[in-house]
């Protein structure tokens, strides 16, 4: 009797990016309470953690013959091999922060490396929710595919005992709403990014 070969699962790539340089960032918490979610709760999702700090600020001068500095090109690279991204970040000003519009901003330059990605935003804070609307809308350009529910942010010191003084996030309530949005994005992207149902 000749055995069936069994496919192996789709395993959907996320680039994580936060918004926030700070170190004990309540949303730099929230993505790596998102990748040890992947780890024990979630099959078929890697979350990379994609650091933005180094990234110089975007300037066409520093594009020589079509390529761009060492630190752009692999920040590039790494989010060109994701299948989606999450996105981390307070609001600055009612927008996103300049970090975060930076990094967007490099990998915009051709080519657009966000293009056809689902994605996912985050806030630790409760303005967070202005800075998601602009960056979706930035992501209609770029061509970027948010996920419409479920939204997800929250005031981090209101009530007090959500995260720790690192950052991390330690509340039970909270842990469920996220894995219900990493839940969410899965099955996007399963759809979007490699046509399963």
């Amino acid at each position: 009797m000749v055995g069936t070969i069994k496919k192996p699962p789709v395993v959907i790539k996320v680039a994580a990016i936060c918004g926030s340089l700070r170190k004990a960032s309540c949303n730099r918490g929230l993505i790596r309470a998102a990748i040890e979610m992947t780890k024990e709760e979630i099959d078929g999702m890697e979350i990379e953690y994609i650091e933005i700090s180094s990234l110089p600020m975007i300037n066409p001068d520093l594009e020589v013959d079509g390529t761009y500095p060492p630190e752009v090109e692999d920040f590039r690279r790494k989010i060109l091999q994701a299948d989606a991204c999450i996105f981390a970040s307070p609001d600055y000003n009612y927008s996103i922060t300049p970090p975060l519009k930076n990094a967007l901003d490099w990998g915009s330059r051709p080519p657009n490396v966000w293009a056809g990605k689902t994605a996912a935003a985050l806030s630790a804070v409760g303005g967070g929710r202005r800075a998601q609307y602009h960056l979706r809308q930035i992501g209609v350009f770029l061509d970027l595919h948010f996920i419409n529910k479920p939204e997800f942010y929250l005031n981090a010191h209101r009530p007090p005992g959500k995260f720790n003084d690192d950052g991390d996030l330690v509340d039970s309530e909270t842990k469920d709403k996220l894995k219900e949005m990493l839940v969410s994005l899965h099955a996007f992207s399963l759809r979007l990014v490699h046509g399963k149902c």
